[in-house]
């Protein structure tokens, strides 16, 4: 049976979508709905499809695996954990009877917020096919506390008792909060990290006699402060600047504003936050099995087929007896992530064990990104074209607007074989959002983190989503609140000390701690 494969990490497609005509309708810093602008009052940059089309392609890594194109500050993990948090933020629970209602998604809509509904659904009471049943009930026929897990099929030499999949319906569909979570095998493996960090925080609590009534609750709030502790400082200053988030929290957000409820800014979803699309590796080294020299090469499209939304992971519909490697009921155990290829775990790696950087944050995407299966054509081009027809600004425009001391000079812009393509058409001097985000960060980031602009509009908007929840740690216990659980430094929590608390570092090896 073919396998069609959907590459597009990290921005599917679910709910509602922001329209032109709805943004220019918007002025000011008014809660504006589900979307909105960070500069309502700049001018939109007005660019062809041929001259996109064409700096689209130049936008070509031409050595995707030279390793002088890795940034060795921001393992590849993160690539995966900014495509889950971002369906964090933009999945879209609102019933369709309120969508039908509100359409521009002014009043009726959930707010944008780092809040993990994308594990938790509406919990268990209201997705209760996410949850396993409540043990402590004598008729279990109540979801429990927990969050159901499921079960691998042993594959190769690879005998796995424990559950390292997602939980899947009869026909291979993810029973989780977001679908596109099961896009890609390293975000599925992300989303499954989730699921058992809260079950062991849910055992944590049981076994320090919280009342049973209580640990949901108690679990969910531990589970999604850590969480936002950990995307601020440990994703967004990585990719940022340490100690931004102090800076921010301190002297207040200065373009991302709202009155009293959160959204979705634009400059940030259409360009700012893209900048994950450079940092896309070709081939990654998975587990034993799967990484280069010792075994068959992880490449991306093998770790999309390796899925149930993109791949071949299709339940009962799979033959009886299976016949590996696809299709397959649920995920074989020989593909399996080994953390300690994808985040710093350890604070040195066997010799064996290869930790995948990723790639530089530049203007240069892999190749397979330029020619997306099934029709989807060049994504570099999708998300150029997109900021056109957004109206958004040009990225010398919004430096302007936020008064950046050391914007990208024209000469800047126009380096490299991009930069002459830019050049020929004007837009070293009137540059779309996205390239010139990328080219900041290529030309004052050294490729290893975004540049002003960039890191200000990332910044910022984590930190008004987190604030503006009015559940999250910083609007209940403020800025002095400090993780909790097991770390490595007391104080902190890293997406590195989440999987060292959840265990299961390389279950494929029988590595459950370090």
């Amino acid at each position: 049976m073919a396998t069609q494969v959907n590459v597009q990490p990290g921005h599917g497609k679910a709910g509602r979508q922001p329209t032109r005509q709805f943004l220019d309708s918007l002025s000011g810093h008014d809660d504006p709905g589900m979307f909105g602008r960070m500069f309502p009052n700049l001018e939109p940059l007005a660019v062809d499809d041929a001259p996109l089309k064409e700096l689209a392609d130049a936008m070509k890594d031409a050595n995707p695996g030279d390793a002088a194109g890795n940034n060795t500050k921001i393992p590849a993990g993160f690539t995966y954990l900014g495509q889950f948090v971002d369906h964090d933020i933009t999945l879209d629970l609102t019933s369709l009877g309120d969508k039908e209602a509100d359409p521009l998604a002014v009043e009726n809509f959930r707010t944008p917020a780092l809040d993990l509904d994308s594990v938790y659904g509406l919990g268990p009471d209201g997705s209760r096919q996410l949850y396993a049943r409540n043990t402590g009930d004598a008729d279990g026929k109540t979801p429990g506390p927990k969050l159901l897990t499921g079960k691998t099929i042993s594959v190769d030499d690879v005998t796995i008792t424990p559950r390292n999949d997602l939980p899947r319906n009869p026909e291979g569909f993810a029973l989780i909060g977001d679908h596109r979570n099961d896009e890609n095998l390293v975000v599925a493996q992300t989303h499954l990290a989730m699921l058992k960090f809260h079950n062991k925080v849910c055992d944590q609590l049981a076994a320090s006699g919280v009342p049973a009534g209580e640990i949901f609750a108690q679990a969910r709030q531990m589970v999604t402060w850590h969480y936002q502790w950990m995307v601020l400082h440990d994703f967004v200053e990585r990719i940022t600047e340490k100690g931004i988030v102090a800076k921010i929290l301190d002297q207040g957000r200065r373009f991302y504003r709202f009155k009293r409820t959160p959204y979705m800014p634009v400059e940030f979803s259409v360009a700012a936050y893209r900048f994950g699309h450079s940092m896309v590796r070709e081939v990654y080294s998975h587990n034993r099995k799967f990484t280069p020299g010792g075994g068959i090469p992880a490449t991306l499209d093998l770790l999309f087929r390796f899925t149930g939304l993109s791949g071949g992971i299709i339940g009962d519909l799979a033959p009886d007896p299976v016949q590996p490697p696809l299709p397959i009921p649920v995920l074989s155990s020989n593909w399996i992530i080994d953390w300690r290829r994808y985040h710093e775990v350890l604070a040195t790696n066997p010799p064996n064990v290869r930790l995948n950087p990723s790639r530089k944050v530049d203007p240069f995407l892999m190749p397979q990104l330029h020619d997306l299966p099934g029709g989807g054509g060049s994504l570099p081009f999708r998300n150029l074209k997109r900021g056109v027809m957004l109206g958004l600004p040009s990225g010398q425009d919004v430096a302007r607007a936020m008064k950046i001391k050391n914007p990208l000079t024209s000469a800047e812009i126009a380096k490299g074989t991009d930069g002459a393509v830019a050049k020929k058409h004007g837009l070293h001097e009137h540059t779309p959002l996205w390239y010139y985000i990328l080219k900041e960060a290529e030309q004052r980031g050294g490729g290893e983190k975004l540049g002003p602009v960039g890191a200000t509009i990332v910044a910022e908007v984590f930190v008004g989503l987190v604030h503006g929840d009015h559940q999250s740690y910083l609007w209940l216990k403020g800025k002095n609140w400090k993780p909790t659980l097991p770390s490595k430094t007391p104080g902190d929590f890293t997406m590195a000390d989440l999987l060292r608390f959840v265990g299961d570092i390389s279950p494929i090896d029988g590595i459950s701690t370090v």
